[in-house]
């Protein structure tokens, strides 16, 4: 063998046994991007909204939901200075054809968040428990928000809300079918779920809402109990009793790739605490379900 081939031989050894003593690279978390919400409404600090991003930011939130309309401007400014996203609105709309829909300062609203990407998370009232018999007005009221959505480029969720119209994820779903808009689809909101009581038949209802799946909220939590107070149901993401590790599975193994969305409702202390355990949690959930089975 020449000196040559003898020199590339040890350079190709020398360079594999390098590369087989690299360290693994960390596996990847999930595609979800994660935001949070509700997270001051009950702050001790009661941030600015350029304090609220900033401190999202810091801990490594993707953005954030706004409720309502109002304070929409800062929100935005305060976002992109920290080059955060929103990614939703909450806004409450009454399905009772009686009442105005909404508020007048929507259809600005809408126009200010063109080409954001941002969804409007409709919570439907005014009347009794949905019903199929009492679709039509709904169904009315939700094409004509998802026709100015989508002039704006934006989505329309049907966000489930205990003792609202739609207060279950099975109504949502069936709501969103008869809208028949590209631009409508669901939100699974869990603390909602299992407020109504019952954690039978999970799998199948999100194999019904996945086709329309468009946001997912999640947070601590302890079993179903309709009698439970949200204390219990909503939970910093380290708490509770509920398996939120095998929930996280179960999106993942259908393909699930939206935003995820933390739900702080009620938190009270100083935001930084809960959220900052709730981030924590995440990550270690998150880089545990990407690397597969362990």
């Amino acid at each position: 063998m020449s000196a040559a081939s003898v020199l590339m031989s040890v350079a190709i050894f020398g360079a594999a046994t390098v590369a087989a003593e690299a360290p693994a690279e960390k596996p990847k978390g999930l595609p979800n991007p994660f935001f949070a919400y509700c997270h001051d409404t009950h702050d001790a600090k009661k941030r600015s909204l350029k304090d609220q991003a900033d401190l999202l930011k810091e801990l490594g939130f993707a953005g954030v939901g706004h409720l309502g309309i109002g304070g929409l401007d800062q929100r935005l400014k305060t976002l992109d200075d920290a080059g955060l996203k929103l990614f939703q609105i909450y806004v409450r709309v009454n399905v009772d054809p009686t009442k105005a829909a909404y508020e007048p300062g929507l259809k600005e609203a809408i126009k200010q968040l063109k080409g954001r990407e941002v969804s409007l998370a409709l919570t439907l009232c005014g009347k009794p428990a949905s019903t199929p018999d009492n679709d039509p007005p709904a169904v009315e009221v939700v094409r004509e928000i998802a026709g100015l959505a989508a002039e704006a480029g934006l989505r329309v969720t049907l966000y489930p809300h205990v003792g609202d119209w739609v207060e279950r994820v099975e109504d949502a779903i069936r709501v969103v079918k008869k809208v028949d808009r590209k631009n409508v689809g669901v939100q699974f909101n869990l603390c909602h779920w299992l407020k109504t009581g019952d954690e039978a038949g999970l799998d199948a209802l999100l194999k019904d809402a996945l086709p329309h799946l468009f946001v997912v909220t999640i947070n601590g939590a302890d079993h179903a109990d309709r009698k439970a107070g949200w204390d219990k149901l909503i939970q910093p993401l380290d708490s509770g009793a509920f398996d939120i590790a095998g929930f996280l599975k179960r999106l993942k193994d259908l393909g699930y790739k939206g935003p995820i969305g933390l739900m702080c409702y009620g938190l009270g202390g100083d935001a930084r605490d809960h959220l900052a355990r709730s981030m924590a949690a995440w990550r270690k959930l998150s880089e545990r379900l990407a690397a597969g089975p362990q």
